[in-house]
């Protein structure tokens, strides 16, 4: 029988860490790293999703609130005999505030190579936009930017 046996001090000591701060046990989930980015008209989440089954994603959006929900599971079968239970498992929660100037209603999701990309496009309120401004002579055109109050 071939098993796995590796001793790390290191890794050992974080893992107790993390149990007693943070109550999670081996295994136990996490929130998902992600990246965010601003290019151009829209604003992009990258969020790290491997080993999620894509239809267990799902996406709400209620008042500038966007929620991530995943499910990770192994299911053991009863000959198994595990030997090293490290990825996390379990349910995976994220909510992002998004400001007043992201366009909600359309946001678009791909989810690709255990990766979650999501795609929120500038609102149309809040992109720059030329105002005429009138007067004595000729009209002149001063760019400015409109919020909400």
């Amino acid at each position: 029988m071939s098993s796995i046996i590796r001793f790390d001090p290191f890794r050992d000591l974080d893992r107790l860490t993390e149990q007693m701060m943070f109550g999670g046990g081996r295994g136990s989930p996490r929130s998902f790293p992600m990246d965010a980015y601003r290019r151009g008209e829209e604003f992009f989440v990258h969020l790290d999703l491997p080993g999620v089954d894509a239809d267990s994603i799902e996406l709400t959006a209620e008042n500038n609130m966007l929620t991530v929900s995943a499910e990770r599971r192994f299911e053991s079968k009863e000959e198994d005999q595990v030997v090293i239970r490290e990825r996390p498992q379990g349910q995976f929660t994220r909510q992002l505030l998004l400001g007043e100037s992201l366009d909600t209603d359309r946001i678009e999701a791909n989810y690709e190579n255990g990766v979650l990309t999501l795609s929120i496009p500038i609102a149309e309120q809040a992109k720059p936009r030329r105002i005429a401004v009138g007067g004595v002579g000729e009209k002149q055109m001063i760019e400015g930017t409109s919020r909400r109050g």
